[in-house]
Parts: C-alpha cells; structure tokens; sequence
C-alpha cells in the first residue's frame, strides 16, 4: 500500500545550528510553504525555530 502524497514526511532542522532534527508529516494542502515551528532543541537546551528541509 503507498503512502499518500499529501502528507509527506519532513525533517525539521533546527536554526540554532546544532544539527538536531525532528521527523514530522505535514498536510500539503493546508501548508503548501516551507513550515517554521518553534521546538525545543535538547543540545542547544532551550526553544528555537526549527524549518521545513526537503
């Protein structure tokens, strides 16, 4: 059975520069830009924003 494309699986990378990633599906239609959340960054120790990588 094939996964549907409109809610593919992303990483989030985080903006602090750590390297840290999040794993994450996200529905195409309601989101069709790059998403920006802000996520905890265990290396970095606090709350940065994290943004959508392809």
């Amino acid at each position: 059975m094939a996964r549907n494309e409109l809610r593919p699986v992303i990483k989030l990378r985080s903006t602090a520069g750590t390297g840290y990633t999040y794993v994450t599906r996200k529905n195409r239609r309601n989101d069709p830009d790059r998403l920006q959340l802000r996520k905890y960054d265990p290396i970095a120790r606090r709350h940065v924003p994290f943004k959508e990588e392809r």
